[in-house]
């Protein structure tokens, strides 16, 4: 499924988000910075898509390594020509993987993040126990996702765009199966206060929340709680 809207996904987005997508990802970042203080060496960016992210994360931190994987090989070869040049010296790597088991040593980043990735995973809890297994203690997770929005009036006009009108645009780009799936997999995500016990059960402990847009999307900041480190 992501592969077949792979060559138009960026664009979609823009237009479904009424272009706020350009705004939510660099958020994002600048909260990272507010959270963590601690260098940045490595930096594990899953279900990179079409690389919009990474290709942030690549500049923001010149002098980390980026490693992008998708499950999805249409994705990864769009996130390579989206990279460019990114992808020369330390900077970028780009690799086909699955997040449900990363081929990466224990304590290998010391940042992990994803971009409306999380909803789409079938079991939160094991993706996420993953992920700490493969951040350092103290390692810092992003996960950006579209969220409930908080007032119940406003949640009603999310949904009659997400939900209805969605859809409706992607029947206009010849895909409207993919992006009807898009407000289902919303509906099926778990709630703030349950998806912050599934990030404690998996071993991270602080974790701070950022609404963006009246609640439309959330960034979680969570830390790896300390523990076996196999590179500590």
């Amino acid at each position: 499924m992501f592969s077949s809207i792979s060559g138009r996904y960026d664009l979609f987005n823009h237009l479904a988000t009424f272009g706020q997508d350009f705004l939510w990802r660099p958020r994002a970042l600048w909260e990272l910075q507010r959270f963590r203080r601690a260098p940045v060496r490595r930096i594990l960016d899953f279900g990179c898509g079409t690389g919009a992210l990474a290709r942030l994360l690549a500049v923001r931190f010149p002098e980390s390594q980026v490693v992008a994987l998708d499950f999805s090989g249409a994705m990864v070869r769009r996130a390579k020509q989206a990279l460019g040049g990114l992808t020369s010296g330390p900077g970028t790597r780009l690799a086909v993987a699955n997040v449900g088991s990363l081929p990466f040593a224990d304590g290998t980043f010391d940042v992990a993040t994803s971009a409306f990735v999380a909803r789409n995973l079938a079991d939160l809890a094991a993706t996420f126990a993953e992920l700490r297994r493969v951040l350092r203690a103290g390692g810092t997770l992003l996960t950006l996702e579209i969220s409930e929005p908080s007032s119940e009036r406003f949640g009603r006009l999310f949904h009659a765009h997400f939900d209805r009108a969605v859809p409706l645009l992607g029947r206009a780009f010849d895909r409207e199966g993919p992006y009807r799936y898009l407000s289902e997999s919303l509906r099926a995500f778990p709630p703030k206060d349950r998806l912050l016990r599934i990030l404690t059960a998996a071993g991270f402990g602080r974790t701070e929340l950022y609404p963006m847009s009246l609640g439309v999307v959330t960034a979680y900041l969570s830390e790896a709680s300390s523990g076996t480190d196999a590179r500590s």
